[in-house]
């Protein structure tokens, strides 16, 4: 039997499940999932559930990730909601790439773990799979394990096995009307230049999942928690010398503006530190912020492009500011410069949570 997978989550314990009812039955994985986005988010539930089928015994298949036929398929059911038709023709389209992935294989059977989602219909699915099977001859298996405290199951072997949960079905439309309502500010989106890795980021995740992956393989005992913190994202950030001479300059990370906007001058420095005349604004040049972090940046571009680890910039910060809990604006310059400056960051702090892991 192909099994059909959309995530760890699901898939965990709805393979769990197949291999008691279908001890006969030999079963692959395969992950199918062109609508998850963005690429890093397909990548880290990949990981996940390469591990997940490891410890189960079973094969995985990778199948194409072709998002763009994937845009396509679904053009013009962008404002759908969860469970409507843009779902159906989702379904419709990794349905179809699985049936061939089954009759290529000689098989005869397929399923999904979509039918143990809370997020899906059943009766969606098992409509459409239906009609695969009269079309293809590949017999669609809906079994239904979320009834009968299923459910409950789920969420246990979920904790126990720490499985990556994610907190959105893969899709960017969905998930764009999820965030709209949760007012949650779509951080999934956010990909620096740099390619640093930020809080709370999926590559933050996928970097602790692969850590975790190694652990295991160590016989090491772990646990993954979960905190509660101060997340920051920065939209943009310029700093213009006169009317229209653009600095190159660095903002450093949990560096805010309330107005987004301040106009004025520099008024005097203390200790390599120069201070504007508003909005607690702060000036270091690159060659003090060199020595401070023993970096050897020739200049602000090359910050910008490849930045300090998060955790010894917000080190740096701290000793700044004798305090962790400034918001003031710290921008690094080349060189301090002598006249009116205008200062435009749009930046933003907000409560969220991310995952810690524990070696025990």
């Amino acid at each position: 039997m192909l099994v059909h997978i959309c995530c760890s989550v699901d898939s965990h314990f709805f393979l769990q499940k197949l291999q008691h009812d279908y001890p006969d039955e030999k079963l692959t994985g395969f992950f199918y999932d062109p609508n998850i986005h963005p690429y890093s988010e397909y990548q880290l539930r990949l990981l996940d559930v390469q591990r997940s089928c490891n410890k189960l015994g079973i094969e995985l298949l990778e199948g194409e990730y072709d998002y763009e036929n994937w845009l396509q398929a679904v053009r013009g059911l962008e404002k759908e909601p969860e469970k409507g038709a843009r779902c159906e023709v989702c379904f419709d389209k990794r349905f179809s790439v699985s049936a061939e992935k089954a009759l290529t294989l000689g098989e005869k059977k397929i399923t999904t773990t979509l039918l143990v989602s809370p997020l899906k219909s059943q009766e969606q699915l098992k409509r459409v799979g239906d009609e695969f099977y009269e079309k293809n001859g590949v017999e669609f298996i809906a079994v239904d394990y979320r009834s009968g405290g299923g459910t409950q199951d789920q969420s246990r072997v979920t904790k126990e096995e720490q499985l990556y949960r994610q907190d959105y079905c893969g899709c960017i439309f969905g998930l764009t009307m999820q965030r709209e309502q949760q007012d949650r500010l779509m951080d999934e989106m956010f990909s620096p230049i740099s390619n640093a890795i930020l809080p709370a980021s999926i590559e933050e995740r996928i970097a602790m999942y692969t850590h975790r992956n190694r652990l295991e393989d160590e016989n090491v005992n772990y646990r993954i928690v979960k905190q509660k913190f101060l997340n920051y994202r920065e939209f943009n950030f310029k700093v213009t010398l006169g009317k229209k001479d653009v600095l190159d300059a660095y903002a450093l990370s949990y560096s805010t503006l309330p107005k987004k906007r301040a106009q004025g001058r520099i008024e005097f420095d203390s200790q390599n530190i120069h201070y504007f005349n508003r909005d607690e604004i702060k000036f270091i040049t690159l060659d003090y912020f060199n020595r401070e972090n023993s970096t050897q940046y020739k200049s602000v571009k090359e910050m910008i492009y490849k930045p300090l680890e998060m955790e010894k910039e917000l080190e740096f910060r701290a000793k700044i500011n004798s305090t962790s809990y400034d918001l003031s604006p710290i921008i690094v310059l080349e060189n301090i410069p002598d006249g009116k400056l205008t200062i435009n960051l749009d930046s933003k702090t907000y409560e969220d949570v991310k995952e810690k892991l524990i070696i025990i």
